[in-house]
């Protein structure tokens, strides 16, 4: 069964940063594309950023210059690393696998992220 635990949220200024972590179980990691994604209330969900097996990364234009998308295939572990937070980033942060985000087979908790002076 896939398991993903998102966990590093937390309140934090404007200018501050954040390191999310997700770690996951469940399904072949190692050979899995991973991606981030956020949904601030009453918006839709959103892609944030995406990493190849290979370390290769993708990121939304309002992110872009500010988070960076991470990996450990041995750890089965990923990370954002989120700098110069902004408010319009408060949301709650997901990781999944894209193909599974795409079906909704499985979503974890998330971790809330909050940028407020």
């Amino acid at each position: 069964q896939m398991q993903l635990v998102e966990s590093g949220g937390g309140l934090v200024q404007p200018g501050g940063s954040l390191r999310l972590s997700c770690v996951a179980s469940g399904f072949t990691f190692r050979i899995a594309t991973m991606a981030w994604y956020r949904q601030a209330p009453g918006k839709q969900r959103e892609l944030v950023a995406t990493i190849t097996t290979g370390g290769s990364s993708t990121y939304v234009d309002s992110v872009k210059g500010r988070f960076t998308i991470s990996r450990s295939n041995p750890e089965r572990t990923m990370w954002l690393q989120m700098n110069s937070l902004r408010p319009e980033d408060t949301a709650v942060y997901y990781c999944n696998r894209p193909a599974a985000a795409a079906t909704n087979e499985y979503w974890g908790q998330g971790t809330q992220v909050t940028v407020s002076s």
